[in-house]
């Protein structure tokens, strides 16, 4: 409906006919949202008055459907010998085009992760010629968890704490800036977990003291949130004649497994077999619902669809039979969804990470991760955990691999295509697991969080801290690339 409704707008055009489908769409990134390339196909098909296909190619990809803003970040960090916060300051800096405002808001995780007495969190703007930057996944707390989480392991290294009990010390008993109680915060209970099964009792704080042969070997933590939030949908469920129910809801499954979530979660609700339940989804023509970003989509959607079928149930408890054109039961979430702004929400996690890093090439390769999260209740393990994993090799690639060079003078990017543009390939990607530890959400009528995009938050961090633990440099800047990492050791031999 975002997308219908902005193009009505846009081309003056009865919002009742525009239609838009997506059913199977592969990827979240370019394809949601109104970008210039689907503004173009409605120009192109009214004045040919016929159907009409964009295709993008890979190098305008790299342009025309947004990408992540760069960011330049300073933290300040005041503690107590004990490592206790008192003061708190994260600047932020990113670009925007000079057309459209775009915010990275990358400052946004201190407000939510660590107490202190102070806190200071502020983002500046600068405008440049470029094209807009837009969401990608974990926008703000992808970027802002690798500065901000390498300044906790440096503050643990300076107050003489492992980096774990750091952020136990600092952990909030309520939401640090707003003062709003959490739904539920689990993120000390992944750090346990995680230690238990990383075997991190057992390392050596010391920083390159681990050898094998010329490769240096180091481990690394970091915490990981992102917020739960939900928006109203509306949803339609129908008792058919011949003993199915079938599920209507503007929804829009890209890959994450959602068609599959919300038939289990419609099946749990009706009390039924999930081989009785059809789902439809991808249609504007359904009605109102929330598009899938920002890690709220299942979550929205599952609630209407529960409400929904709850509904149908009791109407099917009265008795009677169904008529051939069914029964259906509609709900619409938006007074429900409304009272959620009392509490902090969000999904938590801890990630580990593994080093071994050259030190004749620079070459950094990540050995093993491990990701804990506790994100709400998991409807579908199979599709939650590729989830998280998929982030995580996100995370790798931030870490190692992915950098957008662009060309100073045209403002266009150096290597736009997927030869120049390095990111992680099954080669890059070690032994990877993920799990989670039980938090449902108490207000949420299915107790789901979200689970989208919190894998690749703290992910380029806790490679970053093992890098350190292996060579005792820091590294400020993605990615770490092995110049930067022979270039690092060669400052720090000399200094």
């Amino acid at each position: 409906m975002w997308v219908a409704g902005e193009l009505a707008q846009l081309f003056s055009l009865d919002p009742a006919s525009v239609r838009v489908r997506s059913e199977h769409v592969g990827g979240g990134f370019g394809s949601k949202g109104v970008r210039p390339h689907q503004v173009a196909a409605v120009m192109a098909a009214t004045v040919l008055h016929r159907p009409v296909r964009v295709v993008l190619t890979r190098r305008q990809m790299f342009s025309l459907v947004g990408y992540r803003s760069p960011t330049a970040q300073r933290i300040r960090l005041g503690a107590d010998p004990d490592g206790r916060l008192r003061a708190f300051d994260h600047q932020a800096q990113s670009l925007t085009s000079t057309v459209h405002e775009f915010v990275e808001s990358s400052a946004v995780l201190g407000r939510v992760l660590y107490d202190a007495d102070a806190h200071r969190t502020t983002h500046r703007l600068v405008r440049l010629d470029v094209p807009t930057p837009t969401w990608m996944r974990a926008p703000g707390e992808a970027p802002g968890s690798f500065a901000l989480e390498s300044a906790l392991d440096e503050l643990a290294e300076k107050c003489g704490l492992d980096p774990i009990a750091l952020r136990a010390r600092n952990e909030p008993g309520a939401g640090p800036v707003s003062g709003l109680p959490f739904s539920s915060r689990n993120v000390l209970a992944c750090f346990e977990e995680g230690a238990r099964r990383f075997g991190w009792a057992d390392r050596d704080p010391r920083p390159g003291v681990r050898r094998e042969g010329r490769w240096l070997l180091g481990t690394g933590t970091a915490a990981a949130t992102y917020p739960s939030g939900v928006g109203p949908s509306t949803a339609a469920v129908t008792a058919e004649a011949d003993g199915t129910f079938t599920v209507r809801i503007n929804a829009a499954d890209i890959g994450t497994g959602a068609r599959t979530a919300l038939t289990l979660i419609a099946a749990e609700a009706l009390a039924a077999e999930p081989g009785r339940v059809r789902v439809h989804i991808g249609d504007s023509d359904l009605g109102p619902a929330m598009f899938a970003g920002g890690s709220m989509g299942t979550r929205s959607w599952a609630w209407a669809v529960t409400a929904a079928a709850g509904e149908l149930r009791e109407r099917l408890a009265l008795g009677g039979g169904i008529p051939p054109e069914g029964i259906t039961a509609r709900s619409d979430t938006t007074e429900a969804v409304g009272g959620l702004a009392k509490k902090e929400r969000h999904s938590f996690g801890a990630q580990f990470a593994e080093v071994a890093v050259d030190t004749t090439t620079g070459e950094v390769r990540v050995r093993r991760m491990l990701g804990i999260f506790a994100a709400g209740r998991i409807v579908n393990p199979l599709t939650a955990r590729s989830q998280f994993l998929g982030g995580m090799v996100w995370g790798l690639s931030m870490a190692l691999h992915e950098e957008a060079v662009r060309d100073h003078s045209s403002g266009g990017l150096v290597g736009a295509d997927f030869a120049g543009y390095h990111f992680a390939a099954n080669a890059d990607v070690p032994l990877l697991e993920a799990d989670w530890v039980e938090d449902p959400d108490p207000d949420d009528p299915v107790g789901i969080k979200g689970i989208g995009e919190i894998g690749v938050v703290g992910g380029a961090a806790a490679i970053a801290n093992a890098v350190w633990h292996a060579t005792g440099v820091r590294h400020r800047q993605l990615p770490i690339r092995p110049d930067r990492v022979l270039l690092a050791a060669e400052g720090s031999r000399s200094a």
